[in-house]
């Protein structure tokens, strides 16, 4: 029997090259168990403590004592912070509302106080209502215009926000820089979010401040990522993690790494299921169904995005999770309705591009392909850099047949497409 041995040689030519690929592959990957699993033990979140307790009993059906109302509040969020409950957030709103109607000294700041509750439960035309009221009393006006500036940015009032960020601009100021960090990225300027974003930093190594450092590490992480610097955004998760080993938002970072850049599956899985332990997050679910389906699991997907529902459908959250549920109807055939009219009433409570452009998508999915057109033109194309928004876009355009418009988007989104992830990916090769 004769054996050739170019195809030997060939055979094993080939496995070598297979063997490179993989170790290549392997080297690649940023994300490392040792790393992170000293932060995966099963921890019980805070839900009291000796201030908190003093604070509370004070509290009676008709009290009017002020420092209770504030302290109990402040002790509330840092319970919704840590779990996620929502029950929390609730709470504390309840307390300020107490403290506005009895305060005589201070009101303003009780006002913010209330405001930013509002801010975190997305009911941004409640909080602006009471930034107003804070603005009207003529105190610390650097905070109130900081406050306002967060709202306007939120309610897509961007000449406005821009306008108000002009007036307590000061370069060595820490609360002005993160929001000039926030004007920029809303620019698309990302180089420029970054730079201030490092500038935060500096400021908050310096000060050694706790909530600070947590704050800018989680953020700036976040960036990174957007920008590609993945590495330097898992370092800057683990460096939240090493301040606050409960924190779940630096988790989510790692999983999402995980995932969408090494394709470590089963980490992933099992780093988000060591914070829903303890935290209470509804999105957290969505991505572990889309883990699930990326895996194939078709099963686990179905499971995960019930309970989202099971959870999102909580009265209390309000409009809070609007932005998953719209895109979960518009997936579903038998729901692109429902998408549509909660797209339209998301717009109504803040007209972003962000929204539009879910409203352009609900349009798309029931058909008015001329609409989701219109939508793109007037109130999203050049006013977000957001992939989810140019991925929308580009889906517009190519059932619009506009394939030169498709193609530039395209090449932007292959470039995002680890912030999209492997799924998106998927449909960005489609288009």
């Amino acid at each position: 029997m004769k054996i050739n041995i170019l195809f030997i040689l060939s055979f094993f030519l080939l496995i070598g090259c297979k063997d490179s690929e993989t170790e290549k592959k392997v080297e690649a990957q940023i994300s490392n168990s040792e790393d992170y699993n000293k932060y995966l033990a099963i921890q019980k979140s805070r839900t009291t403590s000796p201030y908190f307790e003093l604070w509370n009993s004070k509290i009676t059906a008709d009290s009017i004592e002020l420092p209770s109302f504030s302290a109990v509040a402040g002790q509330y969020n840092m319970f919704f912070e840590s779990t996620g409950d929502i029950t929390y957030l609730k709470k504390a709103e309840q307390a300020l509302e107490k403290a506005v109607q009895v305060a005589n000294l201070d009101k303003d700041k009780y006002y913010r106080s209330l405001a930013r509750n509002y801010i975190s439960q997305h009911k941004f035309k409640e909080a602006l209502v009471y930034a107003d009221s804070s603005t009207a009393l003529g105190k610390d006006l650097p905070v109130n215009q900081q406050l306002l500036f967060d709202i306007h940015m939120e309610l897509g009032n961007y000449e406005k926000a821009d306008s108000l960020i002009k007036r307590f601009a000061d370069p060595e100021d820490f609360d002005y820089i993160i929001r000039a960090a926030k004007w920029n990225d809303y620019k698309g300027k990302l180089d420029m979010t970054i730079m201030y974003m490092e500038k935060a930093k500096e400021k908050a190594e310096s000060s050694k401040n706790r909530s600070m450092l947590l704050w800018v590490y989680s953020n700036v992480a976040d960036y990174y990522g957007h920008d590609g610097r993945i590495k330097d955004s898992y370092e800057h998760y683990l460096k939240t993690l090493e301040i606050d080993s409960s924190n779940a938002y630096a988790k989510k970072g790692i999983a999402w790494i995980a995932y969408s850049k090494d394709e470590k599956l089963l980490d992933a899985q099992r780093i988000l299921d060591s914070v829903l332990t303890g935290h209470i997050s509804p999105d957290y679910y969505l991505l572990k169904a889309e883990i699930a389906e990326f895996s194939h699991d078709m099963k686990a997907k179905d499971e995960a995005i019930s309970t989202f529902w099971k959870m999102a459908n909580n009265v209390a959250y309000g409009n809070m999770y609007n932005t998953y549920k719209i895109e979960l109807y518009a997936e579903d055939p038998s729901t692109k309705k429902e998408a549509l009219k909660l797209a339209k009433q998301e717009v109504k409570n803040r007209a972003t591009p962000e929204t539009y452009q879910l409203l352009a998508l609900a349009n798309l999915v029931n058909g008015n392909k001329k609409e989701a057109l219109e939508i793109i033109k007037l109130h999203v194309a050049n006013k977000t850099f957001e992939p989810t928004a140019l991925l929308t876009m580009a889906k517009v355009y190519k059932a619009n047949m506009m394939p030169d418009e498709v193609k530039e988007l395209k090449e932007e989104l292959l470039e995002a497409a680890y912030e999209l992830g492997p799924l998106k990916l998927r449909e960005i090769h489609a288009l």
